[in-house]
């Protein structure tokens, strides 16, 4: 075998083990991907898989472009005052669900729009986009979201979308599941401001013992909660 041959060879063979190699990184990324996006995701993730037919690939595209335009949403504090607006008014729809259950529903369903907008979601007159923020952040609970959304609609279309109408059982479901969502936009929102609230007193007192590392009590989840 002439060397000409052989180097021949050895430059095929070289080339066969790179491709491998660039195949098998990119593989590696994307069963890694894939599986980040079904823990970041969890019930989001199966859903979006159903949506495009069993499509992981084209399922794992859409939400990786929700990450995209969403990951870097900074939610914002909220305020003692809204806080206490908010549960205030969502107590009420809860109240007023027994007589009155599509109004009720209705009522969460602006509720859970306005509460996100208060945390710094976009704005619930772009309800896609707003549900496409929230899928990244609170992927668990925003079907809830979801569900009153789609039940308020139907009633105010008249079923002109077609479909059975909302029972007194689905709606009182879609209360509960948005229920859940209401009350991780609330709480994180009452917890993020109390740690704020006390990093800031920490300092201040940290200041006043003279730099001494003096640091008060921390606030836990469960001591946010109101009694």
């Amino acid at each position: 075998m002439s060397t000409g041959v052989i180097i021949a060879l050895i430059v095929i063979v070289a080339a066969v083990l790179a491709v491998a190699a660039v195949l098998a990184v990119r593989a590696r990324g994307s069963s890694q991907g894939g599986r980040g996006l079904k823990r970041r995701f969890g019930p989001e993730y199966d859903r979006a898989v159903a949506r495009h037919g069993g499509d992981v690939k084209a399922a794992e595209r859409e939400l990786g472009g929700l990450v995209e335009r969403h990951g870097g949403l900074r939610e914002r504090p909220l305020e003692p005052a809204e806080r206490e607006r908010f549960e205030a008014r969502w107590a009420a729809a809860q109240e007023r669900f027994v007589d009155s259950p599509r109004e009720a529903v209705a009522e969460a369903d602006r509720i859970v729009s306005e509460v996100a907008g208060a945390r710094g979601y976009p704005d619930g007159g772009q309800y896609d986009e707003q549900v496409a923020a929230l899928a990244v952040h609170h992927a668990d609970h925003v079907q809830g979201y979801r569900h009153v959304h789609h039940v308020t609609r139907f009633h105010q279309d008249g079923g002109a979308r077609g479909g059975e109408a909302p029972g007194t059982e689905d709606l009182r479901a879609a209360m509960v599941e948005a229920r859940a969502l209401f009350d991780d936009l609330v709480d994180e929102g009452r917890h993020r401001a109390l740690t704020t609230t006390r990093s800031a007193q920490d300092r201040q007192a940290a200041r006043h013992e003279g730099g001494s590392g003096f640091h008060l009590p921390g606030f836990h989840r469960h001591q946010t909660k109101e009694g």
